[in-house]
């Protein structure tokens, strides 16, 4: 290893980059195989938050699922640099806009499935076949009951008024979450109304943009701010943790569904997903794990450990999130958050969001 690190370090970027991803693949290869009993996981998602499922699926079928986890935009890159020597089956991983990315950075490839077709609404699933729903989340408003009255909120449009100045709090505009959600506005209320929407929203920030969706929450509840956007799955977290001050900063906020009148859209949602990698050996493998991570067994516990919603109609709500209540969700089709990305960074740019 300390030969092949001298060598790489005399080379440029772009080969050093080639080389170690070889190096990876050959490392690998005593770990993975392309046997018919096997597949490959490439794991956006931490492993306490998938690998129960999968041994149960090995138990299941007697195929061994080989998992590999890291984040979302390594395991990506990982993917690109190792190319069509990818071991990867299948590439797991959170937001339809990160799978829009990996789609069309070609790791992907398209699955005809009349099984998952069924099975998952066509609005969580790429409307080309290339990635397909597990669970879903809502980002939504939540608030400081002590400062804020439920009767005051209404829409994610609302959000620009004046009236907030001040009172909000928001992560960067780097942050996939947010992109989706303004690749989201941008389909139902038009590019300029988008990017006066988010000149209103970011003027009426608290403070500069910061953190995480757990600091944002927490910061509402300590009143640094009064309004934030979060997804459902950091709220429900926060209720099922065992550390107490968690638990105080639950008890301290509110969520409230926006855009839940007859003439509105509903909630933003996304998904956790799923897709065939271009290079998989297994292929039939990975389209059996997909199924059966959406059979009703599976969409209930995926559901319940992370604080997320099924995306299979028919299944219940984890516990969890049950106490929220039911609300409207926006039925746009997810493979939309993925076209209007670019064009939402671009606003999120010019309006100031940074």
């Amino acid at each position: 290893m300390r030969l092949q690190t001298s060598f790489v370090s005399r080379f440029a970027h772009s080969v050093r980059l080639s080389t170690i991803a070889l190096a990876s693949v050959i490392s690998c290869s005593s770990f993975y195989a392309t046997a018919s009993d096997e597949v490959n996981v490439y794991s956006a998602r931490k492993e306490a938050l998938i690998k129960p499922a999968l041994d149960r699926f090995s138990n299941d079928t007697g195929i061994t699922v080989n998992l590999i986890t890291g984040s979302a935009d390594a395991l990506l890159r990982r993917l690109q640099v190792e190319g069509d020597a990818s071991p990867a089956d299948l590439f797991v991983t959170v937001d339809a806009g990160r799978l829009f990315r990996a789609k069309d950075a070609g790791v992907l490839q398209p699955i005809k499935d009349a099984e998952l077709e069924s099975a998952i609404p066509a609005n969580l699933r790429d409307s080309d076949d290339y990635w397909f729903g597990l669970s879903q989340r809502a980002r939504v408003i939540f608030y400081n009951p002590k400062k804020v009255e439920a009767t005051e909120l209404s829409t994610y449009e609302d959000l620009a008024d004046p009236k907030w100045k001040g009172r909000i709090c928001t992560r960067s505009s780097t942050n996939i979450y947010n992109q989706s959600l303004v690749a989201s506005m941008i389909d139902a209320d038009g590019k300029e109304a988008t990017l006066e929407w988010i000149k209103g929203f970011i003027g009426n920030l608290a403070r500069p943009r910061f953190g995480g969706d757990t600091d944002l929450l927490k910061a509402v509840a300590a009143g640094v701010c009064d309004i934030t956007l979060a997804n459902t799955y950091y709220f429900g977290r926060l209720g099922q943790s065992s550390n107490p001050k968690d638990n105080a900063v639950y008890d301290a906020l509110a969520l409230f569904w926006p855009n839940q009148q007859a003439d509105q859209r509903g909630a933003h949602v996304n998904v956790s997903g799923a897709g065939v990698t271009a290079s998989a050996s297994n292929i039939d493998n990975a389209i059996k794990l997909i199924r059966y991570l959406t059979n009703h067994e599976s969409q209930v516990w995926y559901a319940d450990v992370n604080n997320e919603y099924p995306v299979v109609e028919g299944v219940l709500p984890p516990k969890s999130l049950q106490p929220f209540g039911e609300f409207k969700a926006d039925k746009l089709s997810l493979s939309v958050l993925g076209d209007n990305n670019r064009l939402a960074v671009e606003l999120m740019d010019e309006a100031g969001w940074k």
